[in-house]
C-alpha cells in the first residue's frame, strides 16, 4: 500500500523534524534514522509530486537548509576539538603536487 502525495509530504516533515532534534540533541542514530526516513520520502515524492503542494514544499526545503547549516555548525565544532586535540581531518583539497595528504599536528597537552 503506498502514501498518498499528501501523506508523503507528512512522512518527509516529520522527518526533517526528527532530523532537526537529533541534531540538537546529537544523537547519531536518531539522525541516521530520521535521514534514512527523509531520503525515503522524498524518493517516493519525486515518484508522485502534489499538484499545489507548492509552498508547502518551499517550507520543507527551508526546514532542510535549516538542517544542513546545523549540521555544519556540529562538524565544524567537532574539527574546532580535534585540533585542539592534536587531531585534524584529511586534508579537503590536492597539493600542488597532486598529492591529498594529512596534516600531522601535535599539541602538548601537558609537561612533565
Amino acid at each position: 500500500m503506498s502514501d498518498s502525495p499528501l501523506a508523503l509530504l507528512d512522512r518527509l516533515d516529520q522527518a526533517i523534524a526528527g532530523e532537526r532534534q537529533a541534531l540538537i540533541e546529537h544523537d547519531v542514530q536518531a539522525l541516521i534514522q530520521a535521514t534514512a526516513a527523509k531520503l525515503e520520502a522524498l524518493r517516493a515524492l519525486e515518484l508522485d509530486v502534489p499538484h499545489g503542494a507548492h509552498e508547502r514544499l518551499h517550507e520543507l526545503a527551508e526546514a532542510n537548509r535549516a538542517n544542513g547549516a546545523l549540521l555544519s555548525r556540529r562538524r565544524r565544532e567537532v574539527n574546532w576539538a580535534l585540533r585542539q586535540l592534536g587531531r585534524s581531518e584529511s586534508a579537503p583539497a590536492y597539493d600542488a603536487r597532486g598529492q591529498s595528504s594529512t596534516v600531522q599536528a601535535s599539541r602538548s597537552i601537558a609537561v612533565a
